[in-house]
């Protein structure tokens, strides 16, 4: 079940959903209006102005215009999550990110058919989880779930990926900073390995 209500943030969304369920939000997305000519820009809405600042003043997001920023903040919304709870399910669409605020996530992998998991990461806040909407063939390689009661900024990727095809800029922006994020995450998944590697032969 999800439930969402204004805040100062924006629009707040809390998931009560039990872990393994998968959602798909689009809430509090702000849309340009119907009939304004393309060469103007859109009106902003109360909940973007409200979460723009927000998600101006994360590190992840340094360095970018504040067009940009904007951009970013009219595909975005908070999202809330219990311990347990599934952000992201392995080989699920990869449609969304997130940014975290609050509380930590792990990234996990499945290890086989029985559903044991190996973990990979545990991210924080000020860090980014999830980045294969970036990347075809757009699907999740690793699932993420909320360790402690989490607090994070939700983006809609596959509207960010569209606008991203018409603002290159923008796209190489965000693809150096996820790039930096898949290559650390890339070392920790092969020093995960070695350890369950190292594990099966001590047994």
């Amino acid at each position: 079940m999800v439930t969402s209500h204004g805040s100062g943030l924006g629009w707040v969304v809390k998931i009560n959903s039990t872990a393994g369920d998968q959602f798909t939000q689009t809430e509090g997305l702000a849309r340009p209006a119907a009939g304004v000519p393309a060469t103007e820009p859109a009106p902003v809405s109360a909940e973007t102005r409200a979460l723009y600042p927000l998600v101006a003043k994360q590190p992840f997001f340094q360095g970018l215009s504040e067009k940009h920023l904007l951009m970013l903040t009219e595909s975005a919304m908070v999202m809330e999550f219990e311990p347990d709870q599934v952000l992201l399910k392995e080989g699920g669409p990869a449609n969304r990110f997130f940014l975290i605020l609050e509380g930590k996530v792990l990234f996990e992998m499945e290890a086989d058919a029985n559903g044991a998991t190996i973990p990979i990461q545990t991210f924080g806040p000020g860090e980014d989880v999830g980045w294969s909407w970036l990347f075809p063939p757009y699907s999740l390689h690793f699932g993420a779930r909320a360790l402690e009661p989490t607090k994070t900024i939700f983006f809609y990727g596959t509207r960010l990926r569209e606008q991203c095809e018409l603002d290159h800029e923008f796209g190489y922006q965000l693809m150096k900073r996820i790039a930096e994020v898949a290559t650390k995450c890339l070392q920790a998944t092969q020093q995960s390995f070695v350890a369950a590697k190292c594990a099966e032969t001590v047994r």
